[in-house]
């Protein structure tokens, strides 16, 4: 007869949590492969949302299906049944049966990204102002729920402190606004960067991790300064111990992974070699096999909704021929050492067309010639074709240039036209960022994959849900550092019953 202690008793529960402002599910992914359970979902862009469900809840099986499940007709009482709510957060907030319920679970975690640029502690005297409701409605159901623990994410910017006003940061003033939220939270707040974590990004973001306060007592966890994911490093000058409340960085040095490590294995037409080429083997292949296979980091119940064997999301762009020997010329100025900025000069240049061929070549000094492009291409033949394609190539955007295949990629974001591929003379697939990201190839994206300027204020698609998300390998390093700390919680509690008990 099998006796279950109750310590082996906790650790067959899985903690509950809540992620709002979920997007496509990038925090909740990490979370669940930490071991984590999901009870609720808040996401407002039916977009995102239509990711979300297809990869956690079940698949969507038609577009008539979404639309019944988005529509005014299905409540949110029935959407929060099958843990996802397509809405804004202040709606669940308003439907206190769903509260009561979330708060008979005594939820372990709520987890999310609210937008905090703007924030204040100011607003909470000030409904009208716009930017502060969200991170409040997030504050507000920290205090009506009371989860044990508390995840904030958000990009670094907010760390800069509002000097010409002399106010601290959204970033310091929310700290604080959660110290102080009913019943009181032991905040510890981190600078991270996604690299550090394995995924193959260089993607610094910031975390607040809150610890109830009652429980930060009984494991005599208190708070400490703003820890940072390179203090880790071994060629790091800073000699701390890492706080209890901070995960643990693994990666540093030459194992941060690269854009080769990440994407090697895809070519124009999908997947270049079967998953058991011996390639796979050698230290470079391991990542791309992991987000081809969905190994041990993958939960179960995410494994069995996502069993497909062809490559999802790996469509190309279409580009102008002109558009594409641009990528080239990208391509072969990076190779030489220059930037693809050069292609600015002539089209901001008031010059004559010899005078801007003339200013060009004293960049272009010393080339190699012929100029030749990665895929085999010959972009000029002589040094005065050179700066004539320059100028025939000319462009005002500054923000495009190639990945180098042996850095980590630089922080994915929501356009598709910022980077070009380091061989291919196209911009990245959906697939390949989310490769940046650590989404593996089973995590399938839906709705459009992009879409124009104007509709981006209120669209949500595939490249935008990539971009947005959290780097589902550093948030599952943020959510086993967690788990371990509820165990711990769960264990000592369990201590004291059992005193008491005897």
């Amino acid at each position: 007869m099998i006796v279950l202690t109750p310590e082996s008793m906790l650790m067959l529960k899985k903690p509950k949590y809540i992620d709002l402002f979920s997007g496509c599910g990038g925090l909740s992914l990490g979370l669940e492969a930490a071991g984590f359970h999901l009870e609720l979902a808040v996401e407002k862009s039916d977009m995102a949302s239509e990711t979300f469900y297809h990869n956690f809840i079940e698949r969507i099986p038609s577009k008539e299906f979404w639309k019944k499940y988005t529509s005014s007709n299905n409540s949110i009482e029935s959407q929060a049944k099958s843990k996802l709510i397509v809405n804004e957060l202040q709606k669940l907030l308003d439907t206190p049966g769903i509260i009561d319920d979330l708060k008979s679970k005594e939820i372990d975690l709520i987890a999310g990204g609210p937008p905090c640029q703007g924030f204040s502690l100011a607003g909470r005297r000030n409904p009208d102002d716009v930017r502060n409701q969200l991170p409040w409605q997030f504050i507000e159901l920290v205090e009506r729920i009371r989860p044990k623990m508390v995840l904030i994410e958000n990009v670094s910017g907010i760390r800069q402190n509002f000097n010409k006003h002399a106010k601290k940061s959204p970033f310091e003033q929310l700290k604080q606004a959660l110290e102080e939220t009913d019943p009181g939270y032991v905040v510890q707040s981190l600078l991270v960067n996604a690299m550090h974590f394995g995924a193959p990004q260089h993607r610094p973001r910031v975390m607040l991790i809150g610890l109830r306060s009652d429980i930060a007592n009984i494991l005599d966890i208190k708070p400490a300064e703003l820890w940072r994911s390179d203090f880790e490093s071994p060629e790091s000058s800073i000699n701390k111990q890492r706080p209890p409340l901070a995960p643990k960085a693994t990666h540093f040095g030459e194992d941060i992974l690269t854009v080769k490590d990440a994407i090697w294995d895809l070519d124009n037409e999908g997947y270049s070699v079967p998953l058991g080429d011996k390639t796979y083997r050698r230290k470079n292949g391991q990542y791309a096999k992991l987000m081809r296979q969905n190994l041990s980091w993958m939960p179960e119940k995410i494994r069995r909704i996502n069993r497909k064997s062809d490559l999802k999301n790996h469509v190309l762009r279409k580009h102008a021929d002109h558009i594409i020997t641009r990528f080239r010329l990208y391509q072969y100025l990076q190779s030489e050492g220059l930037s693809p900025k050069l292609l600015n000069i002539p089209a901001h240049s008031e010059g004559t067309l010899p005078e801007k061929i003339k200013e060009l070549e004293v960049h272009l000094n010393g080339c190699t010639i012929p100029a030749i492009s990665p895929d085999g291409t010959t972009l000029a033949a002589s040094p005065i074709e050179l700066p004539a394609l320059l100028v025939a190539l000319k462009t005002k955007k500054h923000s495009q240039r190639p990945l180098r295949w042996n850095k980590p990629s630089p922080t994915v974001v929501s356009l598709p036209e910022d980077f070009v591929h380091p061989y291919f003379p196209r911009t990245m697939t959906v697939r390949e960022m989310a490769r940046f990201q650590s989404f593996p190839d089973t995590f399938e994206f839906r709705a459009k994959e992009t879409t124009g300027s104007l509709r981006r204020r209120f669209e949500v698609p595939q490249y935008t849900q990539v971009g947005n998300a959290v780097p589902p390998r550093l948030a599952q390093a943020v959510g086993e550092n967690i788990f371990s700390i509820l165990k711990h919680y769960n264990h000592e509690t369990s201590k004291q019953k059992l005193r008491k008990a005897v």
